[in-house]
Order: C-alpha cells, then sequence, then structure tokens
C-alpha cells in the first residue's frame, strides 16, 4: 500500500470522526438545554421537599455539562437525557412528599384543636378551684399553664404556614403542639386521645 493511500484512509477516517463528533455535539446542548429547563422547572420545590434527590440530580447535570466541555458528546447527550428522566421523577417525588404532608395535616388539624380546647377548659376548672387535685402541685399546673399559652401560639403559626403553602413548616409546628399537649394533658392528669399517642 502506498504512503498516498494510506494518507488518503487516515484524511477519510479523521473526515468521518470529526462528522461524528459534530452530529453528536448539537444534541448533546440540546439535551443540556432542555436537562436545565426541566429541572429548573422543579428545584425550587424540591428544594424543600425532597433536597437530597434535587442534589443528586444537580449533580448528574453538572457532570453532563463537563462532559460536555471536554468534548464527551455522546456521554454528555446520555447524561443530560438520563437527567432529564430524573427531573420528571423529581417532580412526581414532589407531589408524594406533598400529598403525604397534606394528609398529615389534615389528620393533626382534625384532632388537635379539640385537645388544646380540652386542655384550655382543663386549666379554666382547676384555675377557679381552691385545690389541685391529687398528684398536680402549684408548680407542676403553673408550667402547664406556660406550656399551654405555647402550644396556643405554635398552633397559630402552623396554620398561618399551612395557609400559605409551607406545607413542611405546618406539619413540623403540628407535630411539635401535638406533643406538648400530650405532655400537658399526661401533667394535668387528663386522658390523651388515642390518636393522638
Amino acid at each position: 500500500m502506498s504512503k498516498r493511500l494510506i494518507f488518503a484512509i487516515i484524511t477519510i477516517a479523521c473526515c468521518f470522526a470529526l462528522t461524528a463528533c459534530s452530529t453528536v455535539k448539537a444534541p448533546a446542548e440540546a439535551a443540556i438545554t432542555a436537562a436545565d429547563q426541566a429541572l429548573a422547572g422543579v428545584s425550587k420545590e424540591a428544594s424543600q421537599y425532597v433536597p437530597d434527590q434535587l442534589k443528586s440530580v444537580q449533580e448528574a447535570l453538572a457532570a453532563a455539562k463537563a462532559n460536555l466541555q471536554k468534548g464527551e458528546y455522546q456521554q454528555a447527550l446520555t447524561g443530560a437525557q438520563d437527567v432529564a428522566a430524573k427531573a420528571k421523577d423529581l417532580a412526581k417525588a414532589v407531589a408524594a412528599k406533598k400529598d403525604e404532608l397534606t394528609k398529615a395535616w389534615q389528620d393533626m388539624s382534625s384532632g388537635l384543636p379539640g385537645m388544646v380546647n380540652a386542655i384550655q377548659s382543663r386549666v379554666a376548672i382547676l384555675s377557679k378551684s381552691r385545690s389541685l387535685p391529687a398528684g398536680l402541685d402549684k408548680d407542676k399546673f403553673e408550667s402547664a399553664k406556660a406550656s399551654l399559652a405555647t402550644v396556643t401560639q405554635t398552633w397559630t403559626e402552623a396554620s398561618n404556614a399551612f395557609q400559605s403553602g409551607n406545607l413542611m413548616d405546618a406539619v413540623g409546628k403540628a407535630k411539635a403542639v401535638k406533643e406538648k399537649a400530650v405532655e400537658i394533658m399526661n401533667a394535668l392528669g387528663m386522658k390523651a386521645p388515642a390518636a393522638a399517642m
């Protein structure tokens, strides 16, 4: 084989390689743009509801972008397509978490106001009483009254958080109210509802 023929074969091979690279580069760039947009659409809520899962997807997108910068277009394309699919999964995870929190809120908001009202009623009765029941001294009673004020304030904050769409904060505060309400009821010699235990 002559040197000219070998040179021609190498030149043609290089042209094919360059053409192949350039034909994969444009789709890789488009896929990264699409993945960026898909992630941007869900990242705000994902950062609130599923932050660990969001971080994983962001890292995958960063890796795809790095591959694009290095000229590894096929890896960039594959990575970006994977990120776009993961962004859809992220949206589903956010929706599932919101549903879970909404159900938790509904469960707690149906019972907690009644518990707080029962505690307020018991405190009002005991405040008017000349003597406290056995097992409840004045310090314990005053502590329960002070805790009741905190519970009432926290429940108001939880309700406001729910109304403003901050489910995580609402459910977190409601759980704190439930725990404290059970503690107060026990201190006052009241029986906490089974659902609150």
